[in-house]
């Protein structure tokens, strides 16, 4: 199999590591831990002390369940009920394995909101060539100018840190995972009003990497970690408007370019507003653009302090929330999605604080960030305005596509706790598809010169 180009930055030992200023490679001893005491892309292998989070042993296999016709995949736990369920009355006992934007949950919504928590299953795994291409990275990656780039990445592409000594290194992990080569998607955005009326917005997306394109020209694409497009195809109001990213390995050497398509006008412009914090796509203002995919692009206007390990509830293997036998409306409640089509296991997570730095401007003067060991995915973030208030809950509901070997989102749901307004990105329970791998296409389909002829109202 090819490996595929994605961003870069993490390494990791130790359970309680305070943040520090080295970003590089590791020694040999060092990366000989991965897939012995550590699974190849760096979590710890073993059980946790009372055995409630389990040993790994490689993950869901292939055949873990059936493939429909669309792409949408059997729930391999279907049979199992929940250990218990979490919920205002009882949320006090479960403090230490909540974050502070889960907990605010509960306040602001003590009637309807509950965590459902099953037994825990380790089901991260990717193929063979994307472990070795891991410890390629442990032993080559380095970063440059305080961590907003990378060297010695190009031979692997992947897991930039897989043994991390700082916070910066968690998040490149995170943006340089695995996502299963080039993929498409069909998948919907939805920000129901306070009382749980909507209206969903339909897109398809396009993820797409350089090593993975016979027309590319590797030499000209050097600092080009994947090409991003999304299409608007519903309601009619918006269909047709496009947005083209050239996802940049070094954003501060060479910043994120984009470009969008408006229908209306039928012209292509350049888009410097898609990142940081800069209104996500047809949003309605719920959501930023480095919002996407929980945390997105540079990572240049903060820094970044890792905490440590630490055990935490998180959305996890959400076939459930995935059924292509769910509506929408089975699934948009007033307030926060329905709690009965969740699942929450208690997994271990890297926590990241991200501090903006002096002069800098965001939206959000502070995130806290929790990352699913096995799979680098931020799982859980609570983000802080400027007061210091908790602002906004992220939680990525996180599934394996067991059938590719792949870890990724079922969906992204972003609470405001202060507004009582909320976002989902990702559903696709509705549309005719799951999402396509190893999508075929060309590098010159992501030009701006190329925009114009994707946007069709």
């Amino acid at each position: 199999m090819s490996v595929s180009r994605t961003l870069m930055q993490t390494g990791a030992l130790a359970l309680s590591l305070l943040a520090t200023s080295v970003m590089a490679k590791v020694s040999p001893d060092e990366a000989a831990q991965l897939g012995v005491s550590l699974t190849p892309v760096g979590a710890e292998k073993a059980a946790n002390a009372d055995g409630s989070i389990p040993e790994w042993t490689g993950g869901l296999p292939t055949n873990a369940g059936a493939v429909d016709g669309k792409g949408f995949l059997a729930d391999p736990f279907a049979t199992e009920q929940p250990l218990f369920t979490i919920t205002a009355a009882n949320v006090e006992q479960y403090k230490d394995k909540l974050s502070a934007g889960q907990l605010a949950m509960f306040k602001r919504y003590p009637d309807t909101y509950k965590m459902p928590v099953y037994p825990t299953h380790r089901s991260a795994a990717v193929p063979d060539a994307v472990y070795a291409a891991a410890k390629t990275s442990a032993l080559n990656t380095e970063g440059v100018d305080g961590g907003n780039g990378l060297t010695g990445f190009n031979d692997s592409r992947y897991y930039a840190f897989p043994l991390p000594k700082s916070g910066v290194e968690v998040v490149w992990n995170h943006t340089t995972r695995y996502r299963g080569g080039n993929i498409k998607r069909l998948m919907t955005r939805v920000q129901p009003q306070t009382d749980g009326a909507f209206s969903m917005i339909h897109f398809e997306d396009e993820v797409s990497y350089p090593g993975e394109m016979a027309d590319q020209n590797m030499a000209k694409a050097d600092n080009i970690l994947f090409y991003f497009i999304q299409r608007v195809t519903a309601p009619s109001r918006l269909a047709g408007n496009v947005l083209l990213v050239h996802e940049t390995i070094d954003q501060v050497k060479e910043p994120r370019m984009a470009w969008l398509y408006n229908a209306g006008q039928r012209r292509v412009r350049r888009a410097p507003q898609v990142s940081y914090d800069g209104p996500a796509t047809a949003a309605d203002g719920l959501s930023t653009s480095d919002n996407y995919d929980m945390f997105n692009g540079a990572p240049d206007r903060y820094d970044w302090k890792l905490v440590g390990k630490k055990e935490l509830f998180i959305p996890y293997n959400s076939y459930k929330l995935d059924s292509p036998n769910l509506k929408y409306s089975d699934i948009i409640k007033a307030g926060h999605i329905n709690p009965d089509v969740t699942r929450y296991e208690l997994h271990r997570v890297w926590e990241v604080e991200a501090k903006l730095k002096a002069g800098e401007r965001h939206i959000y003067a502070t995130r806290h960030m929790y990352f699913d060991e096995d799979s680098w995915q931020l799982a859980v973030v609570d983000h802080y305005d400027g007061r210091g208030t908790l602002w906004r809950v992220g939680e990525g509901h996180i599934q394996q596509y067991y059938h590719k070997q792949v870890p990724g989102y079922t969906a992204e749901t972003l609470y405001d706790v202060i507004g009582g307004r909320y976002s989902v990105l990702g559903l696709k329970n509705e549309e005719k598809r799951s999402i396509e791998f190893g999508y075929k296409t060309t590098a010159s389909s992501y030009t701006p010169a190329a925009l114009r002829q994707a946007g069709v109202r």
